[in-house]
């Protein structure tokens, strides 16, 4: 029998720029165009925990303690920042969805006291969404 797989959703609001710095502005409008400048989102972040059901509390995971996790290392850090600017991790790096997922695994998942984390999803637009599971082990 396979283990459940519950989600919780959070909610940030963060700017970014994409660019190359060793490209001209030119180039840089050619492969990001408006993505070049500022912009911001209205993210929806997609916690996914699996694992086996502890058969004292009912839950694979206590959901108190993966807000208190996901809020402090990666909702607290982003939510209203200039990603890029505002985040060492990002320094050098784009603050694409896939990194913005790598960046908030690596933060999440060392750290999981209960459960296995299995999935990121992060909503950018209406339409777009990145999902990320993980490492290759």
């Amino acid at each position: 029998m396979s283990n459940p797989i519950i989600t919780k959703k959070y909610h940030f609001c963060a700017s970014h720029k994409y660019g190359n710095s060793n490209w001209s502005e030119e180039k840089n409008y050619e492969v990001f165009g408006k993505d070049y400048n500022n912009h911001g989102h209205n993210y929806i972040l997609e916690v996914s925990v699996t694992g086996p059901i502890d058969p004292e509390s009912g839950w694979l995971v206590d959901l108190q303690k993966l807000n208190v996790l996901v809020r402090s290392k990666i909702v607290d850090v982003i939510d209203h920042t200039q990603i890029e600017k505002d985040i060492d991790w990002f320094k050098g790096k784009q603050p694409s969805s896939e990194n913005i997922l790598i960046w908030a695994w690596n933060e999440i998942a060392p750290r999981m006291e209960q459960g296995i984390l299995h999935r990121l999803r992060l909503v950018e637009t209406h339409s777009i969404f990145t999902d990320y599971y993980g490492p290759e082990q």
